[in-house]
């Protein structure tokens, strides 16, 4: 009896982990709807507009769970801020590439990024942490890395939305993985690290908008919509971080960038050409590939486990 109400609190919270998964990868993939709502601002003032009310909203939520002290004791640790400092730079980088293109009709191209970015990601583990690639994942760069070859022939020009986001985020990713820091302490110092800059540009701004006093109270609301857009994802990743393995938050990943291709293509009309298309195709493949040997992996360790058991 006790083994069966372990297997079925273990099956609750899976269950809980995957609905939470779902609603983080869905709530990205929806958020280009949002900042296409501000395609009249510029770029730059919905970033800082974001980190200003993500931290706002980031610090409640700490002073709620009672973790207030956690952001004093990154600013006590000279590593571990340095290490938020490069990420800030890395996700504010990141963050601006991915409104620019929403708001300048390249969501494809950051769809594009997002699908690359696992492929980036198992890149920099062989590049900075010294990993070994299996053949399948070898198979699946080279093939990621042809597609983004062929758009380089055909247009004479790299994706750099498309490698911009990719490259930031999985350096972001890479930095964020080797610093003890949980999501919401981390993201809560980043934006506070961005602050300075935030309030500076919108009062250097010459942008009618950047003053909340002269605006409606639609565009307003719109802006501070910007706090929960940015971090209920990120507090859903977390949830589905502890209770999902990483081959499931893996095949979960694909569902963000798969919602911004239909947008692009379907909703706001973005130019899908043959050259767009092999492109895609190559990236898709390579995923595929990436997403057998995810799958195989995993099987040799639950066999493994069984094993020991």
């Amino acid at each position: 009896m006790q083994h069966q109400a372990v297997e079925t609190q273990r099956s609750d919270s899976a269950a809980a982990g995957l609905l939470a998964g779902l609603g983080a990868y869905l709530l990205w993939g929806f958020a280009p709807l949002y900042f296409k709502l501000l395609e009249h601002l510029d770029a730059p003032e919905i970033l800082a507009h974001r980190s200003i009310w993500s931290l706002l909203l980031a610090i409640a939520l700490l002073a709620v769970l009672g973790k207030l002290r956690s952001v004093r004791a990154v600013f006590c640790s000279r590593r571990t801020l340095l290490a938020l400092l490069l990420s800030t730079a890395l996700i504010s980088t990141n963050w601006l590439i991915f409104i620019w293109s929403v708001t300048n009709n390249h969501l494809l191209d950051a769809s594009l990024g997002y699908y690359i970015n696992p492929l980036i990601s198992v890149l920099l583990g062989v590049l900075v942490l010294g990993e070994k690639l299996r053949p399948l994942q070898w198979l699946a760069v080279l093939l990621a890395a042809v597609g983004i070859g062929y758009e380089l022939w055909q247009f004479g020009r790299l994706p750099l939305v498309a490698l911009g986001v990719a490259i930031t985020f999985g350096f972001y990713g890479l930095v964020r993985k080797q610093t003890p820091v949980d999501s919401l302490t981390g993201l809560t110092v980043e934006t506070l690290l961005m602050l300075p800059l935030a309030v500076g540009f919108l009062f250097w701004t010459t942008s009618p908008t950047s003053n909340l006093m002269n605006n409606p109270w639609q565009l307003n609301g719109l802006l501070l919509l910007a706090g929960p857009v940015t971090l209920t994802p990120l507090l859903l990743f977390n949830i589905a971080a502890r209770r999902l393995n990483l081959s499931t938050l893996g095949f979960l990943q694909y569902l963000g960038p798969t919602l911004m291709f239909f947008f692009a293509v379907l909703l706001y009309h973005e130019p899908f050409d043959q050259a767009k298309l092999v492109t895609f195709l190559f990236v898709w493949t390579a995923l595929a590939f990436y997403s057998a040997d995810a799958l195989v992996q995993r099987q040799k360790r639950q066999k493994m486990r069984r094993a020991a058991l």
